[in-house]
């Protein structure tokens, strides 16, 4: 199949070449300092980490192996310890691998290895083209490895389109033809700035899985809430306002992950240990529950407030188990 590539005349001087590469190498600076505006404050040193496992990274050829570099340096490095453990944990139960979101934390640190594989990759070839090393070029785009290939597995990645721009324009005729007789001036242009691009993309989706990590354990938390609050329940409201009025209802609150179906005015549920928030939105009108588990998780009691001035206690008797 033949890739189209960015034609850009070729530079009619050394010099020419190497103002052009300052002007992308300012341009990769530009990319890095846009994909830190909207990350957390308080950020890891992944360029350090990077280099310090610079070989490594370049030589994951499975999730396996991914994996395995993950759990003995990358999370240690990056103070994952929790994580670690639990991905080392070989086997969990099926019921605490979903109770502790062992699928999505592999994926997550899977994600993040590939990013930084990726990250490292780009980098390699940037600097290579800024020394003039063509050759490391083609070596690390054109020649095939396991490496690579598990690279090109990560279809999903944001980066992996830049990678597969840097491929066509390396397995390209004009950069065959230009190699032979030190023409790729142009190319490397090209080269240089879609590896800036992937690096930028690469440095972006590492920290974002960083961050994915970092609060796996909330996530966790929050799933073993609102499974303990998952059931159906017998719901007695008492309105102050209202001269002391109660109403009765029955309320069925699904588990983690499933669509409030039936509690549409449900916004938001927030469990956390014996505690129990949830808010109502309905009609324009909004309502806060304040609540706390009891008799081992079999009642809820607490108070309520609303948005029209009403205020009064709820009291909640379980009457049917979580059905998944």
């Amino acid at each position: 199949m033949h890739h189209p590539i960015l034609s850009i005349r070729s530079t009619p001087s050394r010099i020419g070449l190497v103002l052009t590469l300052a002007v992308v190498s300012i341009l990769g600076t530009w990319l890095h300092s846009n994909a830190d505006e909207s990350l957390p404050s308080s950020l890891p040193d992944f360029p350090s980490i990077v280099r310090a496992h610079s070989e490594r990274l370049a030589m994951i050829e499975s999730d396996k192996g991914a994996n395995n570099l993950f759990v003995s340096a990358i999370g240690p490095a990056l103070q994952m310890d929790d994580a670690v453990r639990t991905l080392k944990t070989n086997p969990l139960s099926a019921k605490l691998a979903r109770e502790l979101l062992a699928q999505d934390l592999s994926a997550a640190a899977l994600r993040l290895m590939s990013n930084l594989a990726a990250w490292h990759l780009a980098s390699t070839i940037r600097q290579a083209v800024r020394d003039q090393q063509l050759a490391i070029v083609t070596q690390q785009l054109s020649q095939p490895s396991q490496a690579r290939a598990w690279l090109d597995q990560q279809k999903q990645a944001p980066w992996h389109g830049a990678l597969n721009q840097l491929i066509a324009v390396i397995d390209s005729p004009e950069w065959a033809e230009g190699s032979r007789d030190g023409s790729t001036s142009a190319l490397s242009i090209t080269v240089l700035d879609r590896a800036s691009h992937m690096e930028a993309e690469a440095l972006q989706a590492s920290y974002r899985e960083w961050d994915r990590i970092r609060n796996w354990k909330d996530r966790v938390r929050d799933f073993r809430g609102k499974t303990r609050l998952c059931g159906t329940w017998q719901w007695t409201i008492h309105n102050h306002q209202q001269h002391h009025q109660e109403q009765k209802l029955s309320l069925l609150f699904p588990p983690p992950g499933v669509p409030h179906n039936t509690l549409r005015e449900l916004a938001e549920a927030i469990v956390l240990g014996d505690n129990v928030y949830l808010r109502w939105e309905f009609n324009g009108r909004t309502q806060e529950d304040s609540l706390q588990f009891s008799n081992e998780g079999r009642r809820l009691e607490g108070t309520f407030v609303n948005s029209e001035g009403g205020w009064g206690s709820i009291s909640g008797k379980r009457t049917a188990d979580c059905m998944p």
